[in-house]
């Protein structure tokens, strides 16, 4: 018991470690032939901490879109170890790049952190909202938290991803880490942030989910 909690500590620990500061907004300026703006908002694992920015999963999925006939530009806004409530005191930052969809990861270091299901659930939905409100599609990155925290917690937060999504009606990437989490060979010495290989993983995982949102948002124009 007393080596699980000082593993949970630890991965605590290095997560509050990230850069918590909100950095100025990063720039979307339109690129030839762009026919929209995808926003990438979320924490460190968006961000893509410990690889470089090109390697981390937006600038992955510009290049896969682009490549397929899919001209949108995706904007990285992924600040390290923001919660779910960081995330929504920035959402006017986010709205200042003018988002035609947002890709919304956020909650993990919630999870982490053992705060409230309630919480991170009703700030997920007041951020969709917010993003709703000013006519972004939005594609909702489901998450799970580490094990030993208990099956009752685990169990909750898992589920408040498919339920804010269902209420929402948005898109939902049933687990964001899919064929990553706990495999060494994809991940940093930390177990929780992927390699290089692992984000081309998770582009592979999101792709599919993200053209069924340019799908909806350009046949509702």
């Amino acid at each position: 018991m007393k080596d699980r909690l000082l593993s949970l500590l630890a991965l605590i620990f290095l997560l509050s470690s990230c850069s918590q500061a909100t950095p100025a907004p990063p720039t979307a300026t339109p690129k030839p032939e762009t026919r929209g703006v995808i926003v990438a908002v979320g924490d460190s694992l968006t961000e893509g901490f410990g690889v470089d920015k090109s390697e981390a999963y937006p600038a992955l999925l510009e290049q896969k879109l682009r490549a397929n006939g899919y001209p949108y530009q995706v904007v990285n806004a992924g600040v390290s170890a923001e919660t779910s409530s960081g995330t929504l005191s920035r959402v006017n930052w986010v709205l200042n790049l003018n988002p035609d969809i947002v890709i919304l990861e956020t909650g993990g270091n919630d999870g982490l952190r053992v705060i409230d299901p309630e919480l991170t659930e009703a700030n997920l939905k007041a951020i969709i909202d917010r993003f709703q409100d000013d006519g972004a599609e939005v594609v909702l990155a489901g998450l799970q938290t580490i094990q030993n925290l208990g099956q009752e917690y685990t169990d909750a937060y898992r589920d408040i991803y498919p339920a804010v999504a269902a209420e929402k009606e948005v898109i939902l990437i049933p687990f964001f880490l899919e064929g990553v989490a706990a495999d060494p060979d994809l991940n940093q010495e930390d177990g929780i942030h992927p390699t290089a290989e692992g984000y081309e993983i998770i582009v592979e995982t999101v792709y599919p989910y993200v053209v069924e949102a340019i799908e909806k948002w350009e046949g509702e124009r």
